[in-house]
């Protein structure tokens, strides 16, 4: 990893912020081969992170005043440790700025959010088929956990089991 030389800041996401994250989420199901699923709007991201009760929270990486990274994350809950956690829904930087730091500094900046919150854990989920996010998260210090999978219903199965 090279350090870049650049003033990079990380800040709270604001609702200027809603066009910029909205587009690295279209790039970032691009990058995933999952564009097909994207249905998020701008005005549907604006309300999650700025509605009247907010779902989640997002973080802004710029360097040199351009925004090229962010992190969308919420909070959850583990009945083990009784404590809240940090859950990291989705981190992603601009192809162009990779292999910075941005992405290590993003990271350790949800961590410390964490510790100040004392959430017991800050977790995420990486694609299998995603080695270099793998070794780097690795890197990092995660525990890739091999026992555990992911259960989602959506859509018609969701409305049907609702009934």
């Amino acid at each position: 990893m090279t350090v870049d030389s650049s003033r990079f800041a990380i800040r709270p996401a604001t609702p200027a912020d809603v066009a910029h994250i909205h587009a690295m989420i279209v790039e970032l199901a691009v990058f995933e081969k999952l564009e097909h699923m994207v249905v998020a709007t701008e005005e549907l991201l604006h309300e999650g992170l700025f509605g009247v009760r907010p779902a989640c929270e997002a973080i802004i990486g710029e360097a040199d005043g351009e925004v090229v990274t962010f992190a969308l994350f919420f909070h959850n809950f583990s009945t083990f440790l009784t404590k809240k956690g940090l859950y990291l829904e989705d981190l992603y930087v601009r192809q162009a700025h990779r292999g910075k730091g941005y992405g290590s500094r993003m990271l350790k900046h949800l961590a410390q959010l964490a510790v100040e919150r004392n959430c017991g854990r800050f977790e995420w989920s990486v694609l299998d088929w995603n080695e270099p996010a793998i070794n780097f998260y690795k890197t990092m210090g995660a525990e890739i956990l091999p026992d555990w999978r992911i259960c989602r219903v959506t859509g018609e199965p969701l409305r049907a089991l609702a009934k």
